[in-house]
């Protein structure tokens, strides 16, 4: 049955009439519609853009598509109407189009360094292998690759590039030249530095971003996906650290306590910025909304360019149009204005995925 919702249409900022007939929007009333919104504030339905479907709690990878579905289910339940899987061990192409799960955007396996990485999640390979294996991850995403751009290297017992600058900008041209977009995981200073010359699509966490390359960033149009939610992990891992890597511990900290500023400092100047959780592993699913208030509340982001970041533009550039005639039927409906009230993201009092009443 086609849906109808009546509400304040964001970002229009106007009354409007939608329909939902079957997975597309229009503004033609279609008859017999059922109502299921008269009132409210109406967004297209929200994203995390750097969440892991196949990594359960405590960082091993899942085993079966039924796991991956509930992880799903828990965003979807939230309001998260799209998803990007920023790197799975584990594959799961058959619920790229599953009616009641998200839509997706996803890597395959991270590539990542032999070693220097969580135990069994990355596809670890050293310099002679990088491009070989972005290209076969390319193939095993629906269009991302994800790299590990650095971790931690004991031997030095700090962070440090995952490999040479040249086979780093290589793995970025190899996933061009395979059609796809990159995806870098950085903490370091050196290694963002790297990947940002190197024309990557988007920077995941980020601490280690500069002035000078967030300026670069803005003028290139590179992504920043800041999961703030996960930067402030850090502090349990330096303490864990600290006993055999001191130096590490310190630098973790350090990037933690000035990371606010960096965001804020990227948003000024006008550096795409996207929700993300890093969902998957050591941060639960489902908490898209307390990004985004990290992001207003610490960020300094204004309401409106949070709600931009979660919803509208990140579901332009992941290629999931949004309420517009012929768009994807997936929103969400707020009682009240989240642009005065941000914390009303954490309770949606109606849910549509699909053209299906999800709440």
């Amino acid at each position: 049955m086609a849906l109808h919702v009546r509400g304040v249409l964001l970002p229009d900022d106007e009354v409007r009439d939608l329909w939902l007939d079957g997975d597309r929007v229009t503004f033609d009333p279609v008859p017999g519609a059922q109502t299921v919104a008269d009132g409210g504030f109406v967004l297209p339905g929200l994203v995390d853009a750097h969440c892991h479907l196949g990594i359960a709690r405590g960082g091993t990878p899942v085993t079966s598509l039924n796991q991956a579905r509930a992880l799903a289910r828990t965003d979807r339940d939230a309001g998260v109407l799209a998803l990007r899987d920023a790197g799975s061990p584990f594959p799961y192409p058959e619920l790229d189009d599953e009616p009641e799960l998200p839509r997706l955007a996803r890597a395959g396996r991270h590539v990542a360094p032999p070693k220097r990485y969580l135990r069994d999640i990355g596809l670890e390979v050293d310099a002679a292998g990088v491009t070989a294996a972005v290209a076969a991850q390319a193939a095993a995403g629906n269009g991302w690759v994800k790299l590990v751009g650095d971790w931690i290297d004991r031997g030095i017992g700090d962070l440090a590039p995952a490999w040479d600058a040249d086979t780093m900008t290589a793995a970025v041209a190899a996933a061009h030249a395979a059609g796809v977009r990159a995806a870098v995981h950085t903490f370091s200073e050196s290694a963002v530095e790297i990947m940002v010359r190197a024309g990557v699509d988007s920077v995941e966490h980020g601490t280690g971003l500069s002035l000078d390359l967030i300026d670069l960033m803005a003028r290139q149009g590179t992504a920043l996906v800041p999961t703030m939610i996960n930067i402030r992990t850090f502090g349990g891992i330096a303490d864990a650290a600290r006993a055999k890597f001191p130096g590490y511990a310190d630098h973790m900290l350090a990037l933690r306590d000035r990371f606010p500023e960096v965001v804020r400092a990227a948003y000024e100047a006008g550096v795409p910025i996207y929700v993300g959780t890093d969902a998957g592993g050591g941060i639960d699913h489902g908490l898209a909304a307390e990004e985004m208030l990290l992001l207003h509340e610490q960020a300094g982001m204004s309401a409106v360019d949070v709600l931009a970041a979660a919803s509208w533009r990140s579901r332009e550039w992941l290629g999931f149009p949004g309420l517009v005639e012929g768009g994807l039927a997936d929103l969400v409906v707020y009682p009240e204005d989240p642009r005065r009230d941000l914390t009303v993201v954490r309770t949606p009092s109606r849910i549509v995925l699909r053209g299906r009443l999800v709440r």
